[in-house]
């Protein structure tokens, strides 16, 4: 039937005005047009404008239904200028120099020493499972987010261990035997001064973990599976030149038996150690992994080179052979010879420990290579053997040690 105008008009929907700002116009499309010039090429497709002060206001027709926001409007009279008016500029840029110096070395050289020795590196998230936090941290208390992305990842993780741990659970769980990953991110505490958001503390470190056999099968090398051991290697290359130290620790996420507490003069910078059965057994993780994780402050810092004088002349080694009590650390057998020894000694390194025949069963050996040299000149017999024997009698006052071969 026939169409009557006034019901079909009430029927059209009804157009909102957008606004323009023809500043903008020029700024996004990076072209020199005028506001009249604008003017002409949006009424030129039927667009009612008006001026609202320095801007537009354009009521699009009912069947231009693709005009809504200011952007679209843009587009408008970009298609109508034409692309091939609109200058082709090539994005610019300042780059600063950012600080490089000695005494400190890039995160970068960190990741490819870790991938050089056989690991990969994996992005984990940063919130955690609550049962997480208590197993691995023993933290009762974790920071609880205010809207979890899910039920279960509810609170931000204060160690990078377990997120690790995840990492190996899933790769058993596809028959992965040998997984080699470390992570470099951020771990979250609570702290009353603590930066940038006041009461919690956030600081970067950096862990790995080790698990399955040391090298892929193959011919060549009889299968063996990661120890303690091969895991303490890597986080000494980590930290070469610097010499770190080892102390026994108690962990919760670590075997109460082999774990120890890494320390870089004299300070506590991470721990080391192999999972705790409980845990191995609890997540299914088969054979236990051995993991480290310090703070990434302390791995970065780097040692200025010293320069020191090749010397020409031979060097003298002797070996040294003490027995001490099974209750003293090796670490500190090592202490107390380089507080005696005298310049002219160069290194003392252990090669050997002998427990067995003709030692007591509460006393172990421990074989020291003492090397000596002068850069001027050739020692004399005289000279290594004082040597020696003020490293010896200094371990005897000190720890009641006593030369091996020399009686009770």
């Amino acid at each position: 039937g026939p169409v009557v105008e006034a019901v079909a008009t009430e029927a059209l929907p009804a157009r909102a005005p957008v606004r323009l700002r023809p500043a903008r116009a020029r700024r996004v499309l990076g072209i020199v047009l005028g506001d009249d010039d604008m003017l002409a090429l949006l009424r030129r497709v039927h667009l009612q404008v008006e001026r609202s002060g320095g801007d537009f206001l354009v009521t699009p027709p009912s069947w231009r239904f693709d005009i809504e926001i200011e952007e679209d409007l843009i587009e408008e009279i970009a298609r109508l200028h034409g692309y091939d008016n609109i200058p082709a500029v090539a994005p610019q840029g300042s780059l600063m120099m950012l600080p490089s110096t000695e005494s400190g070395r890039p995160v970068w050289a960190l990741r490819h020493l870790l991938a050089a020795r056989g690991y990969q590196e994996v992005v984990n998230f940063a919130f955690v499972e609550e049962a997480w936090e208590r197993d691995f941290c023993a933290n009762e208390n974790p920071i609880r987010l205010a809207n979890p992305i899910a039920s279960h990842l509810s609170v931000m993780r204060s160690s990078l261990i377990p997120g690790l741990v995840g990492t190996l659970a899933a790769n058993r769980k596809r028959q992965i035997e040998r997984v080699r990953v470390f992570e470099v991110a951020r771990v979250f505490e609570r702290k009353a001064d603590g930066e940038p958001v006041r009461g919690f503390h956030q600081v970067m470190n950096i862990a790995a973990l080790a698990a399955g056999q040391v090298v892929p099968e193959q011919w060549g090398e009889r299968a063996r599976n990661v120890d303690f051991y091969d895991v303490k290697g890597d986080l000494e290359a980590l930290f070469a030149p610097r010499e770190l130290q080892f102390t026994p620790l108690s962990h919760p996420a670590l075997h109460p038996g082999r774990a120890a507490a890494a320390r870089l003069g004299g300070h506590m910078i991470g721990v080391l150690g192999e999972l705790h059965p409980v845990w191995v057994q609890r997540y299914e993780l088969g054979s236990a992994p051995v993991v480290f994780e310090v703070a990434l402050d302390a791995a970065l810092a780097d040692r200025v080179p010293a320069y020191a004088e090749i010397s020409r002349m031979q060097a003298v080694r002797r070996d040294l052979a003490l027995v001490v009590g099974n209750d003293v650390p090796v670490e500190r057998v090592l202490e107390v010879l380089r507080e005696a020894a005298p310049v002219l000694v160069r290194e003392i390194a252990l090669f050997d420990l002998y427990q067995g025949k003709g030692i007591d069963p509460d006393k172990k050996s421990l074989a020291f290579k003492v090397s000596m040299q002068d850069t001027r000149r050739t020692l004399e017999d005289a000279e290594v053997d004082a040597a020696i024997a003020l490293l010896v009698a200094h371990a005897e006052t000190v720890l009641g040690a006593r030369l091996r071969g020399a009686g009770a």
